[in-house]
């Protein structure tokens, strides 16, 4: 078991941010401390959304209890989601050098919840500056969708080359991009390092409730968190548990996470290498 620190959105209804985050890792076999940075009734796809960010001195509070209570020394990795303010940003930055101070080899791995195609950035220009400039320097992997690959490296990222060649110019070794189009009516996530890259396809779904980002990167820490395969690998492992979920999930405005796991029986999916032309 290893301890997890997340710090993202907490929602009371839904699964997104911490309610699709902590519930993963927990069924994982891991300890969670989970800090939410904003406090909400809903995810803000629906009609009607209530609360707003939890404050800057609460969330400083927080982070100093942790350390004062000898808990950080005890953190294997850090996982970081959406933030409202570049005030958020500079707090978590300040409490993953804390922790690196601490452990060496802890896991730093950014969520960067910045954006996307459709709606470009939904957060402020500065959070998404403080997280690309503060946070991802640090990080020793990366879960962006294709909008937030390109953002970050401040290129066109359209085909799969161009996905590799911006994720290698990223300051990060590991880099998982989630959501890439694919011929055939498919996505891709595409796992990129300075050795390797590949790609695990899963077909397009319509009607996919929100969240599904989110669970993502907490299956692909877990499964990374093991030890025992290479990014690749726990890559497909993490898609295969999502799209077992989402399939459990159809008819529902919210990802179903109750009951067993559907991800500890998921099939790892396959992994073609991105030289394979898939593009």
């Amino acid at each position: 078991m290893a301890t997890i620190i997340a710090i993202s959105s907490f929602v009371a209804r839904g699964s997104v941010g911490l309610r699709a985050v902590v519930p993963a890792l927990e069924r994982m076999g891991h300890e969670v401390i989970a800090c939410p940075t904003v406090l909400l009734s809903n995810h803000l796809g629906h009609r009607h959304t209530g609360g707003g960010p939890v404050s800057v001195d609460t969330f400083s509070a927080m982070f100093d209890a942790l350390d004062k209570n000898g808990w950080l020394s005890q953190v294997s990795a850090v996982l970081t989601g959406f933030f409202p303010s570049p005030e958020h940003v500079g707090l978590t930055e300040a409490l993953i050098d804390r922790v690196r101070t601490l452990r060496s080899d802890a896991l730093i791995v950014c969520d960067p919840v910045l954006g996307d195609r459709l709606e470009g950035l939904y957060v402020p220009k500065a959070v998404a500056e403080a997280v690309r400039d503060r946070l991802m320097p640090k990080a020793t992997h990366i879960k962006p969708n294709l909008f937030e690959l390109g953002f970050l490296s401040g290129r066109t990222v359209e085909t799969l080359d161009d996905v590799a060649s911006a994720a290698r110019a990223l300051p990060v070794p590991v880099v998982l991009t989630s959501s890439v189009p694919l011929r055939g009516n498919r996505l891709g996530n595409v796992v990129v390092t300075p050795d390797e890259a590949g790609v695990c396809a899963v077909p397009v779904e319509t009607d996919v409730p929100h969240g599904t980002g989110d669970l993502l990167t907490a299956l692909f820490v877990a499964e990374t968190l093991k030890a025992s395969s290479g990014p690749l690998a726990c890559a497909a492992s993490a898609a295969a548990g999502v799209k077992a979920v989402i399939e459990r999930s159809r008819g529902s405005d919210e990802l179903d996470l109750s009951g067993l796991s559907p991800w500890h029986g998921a099939p790892p999916l396959n992994v073609e290498n991105l030289a394979a032309g898939l593009s």
